[in-house]
């Protein structure tokens, strides 16, 4: 292949990359949690939230460049990264329960998975995997959710944000699911009916600090 067919092919990946999340823009608000009404046996909201996005988001959802060096590091524990106004929001709540099944805490690939839920709550969670991903697979599953699935992307603190809410079809809450992609690294949050204000932020600050 010429030279000048490797440029032309080269751009045309990067204009379907920018094609697939265009027009996504930010929205207001962060993991936003719905009280459970009468007749859903679930664990209370910790309180309602507040947007998490520090900063002005761009419209463009292609991943903002790193200056870090190197993939970012999983954290060591669930609460390691979380602020000690969220840990206040989700006191009480079990975390990691063995009695809610499947592969919780750290992982053989080195990924980390946090639930928060009772046991005995019917909805009520929030779960968070940090997944070692490159910027391949990334742009490929944020470029999906966009295109199919209509998630809201922008790029704030130097990485790319997706996220989506809607009304559970089975009980009276909103569910939502929140995703971060920073220097090879994505934080995969899906919760219902359990939302602390400012989560996503407070890890996106404990894992790429500023000043």
């Amino acid at each position: 292949m010429t030279h000048r067919a490797v440029v032309a092919a080269a751009a045309a990946s990067g204009l379907l990359i920018a094609l697939a999340l265009a027009g996504c823009a930010p929205e207001d608000g962060e993991e936003t949690a719905t009280s459970p009404s009468a007749g859903a046996s679930q664990t209370p909201s910790p309180g309602a939230s507040s947007p998490g996005a520090s900063g002005s988001p761009s419209p463009s959802g292609i991943p903002t460049p790193s200056t870090a060096v190197g993939a970012a590091a999983v954290p060591e524990t669930c609460e390691a990264p979380l602020s000690d106004a969220v840990m206040a929001q989700l006191e009480g709540i079990p975390l990691n329960d063995p009695a809610n099944g499947g592969d919780l805490g750290a992982q053989p690939d080195g990924s980390l998975v946090c639930l928060w839920r009772d046991p005995q709550a019917d909805t009520t969670f929030l779960e968070t995997t940090y997944q070692p991903m490159n910027r391949g697979p990334a742009l490929d599953l944020l470029n999906q959710l966009a295109a199919e699935e209509g998630f809201t992307c922008y790029t704030p603190d130097g990485g790319t944000r997706c996220e989506k809410t809607w009304e559970s079809e089975q009980y009276p809450v909103t569910n939502g699911r929140t995703l971060f992609w920073r220097d090879d690294l994505l934080i995969d949050t899906s919760y219902s009916n359990l939302a602390p204000s400012g989560y996503t932020s407070s890890i996106v600050s404990a894992i790429w600090p500023t000043g």
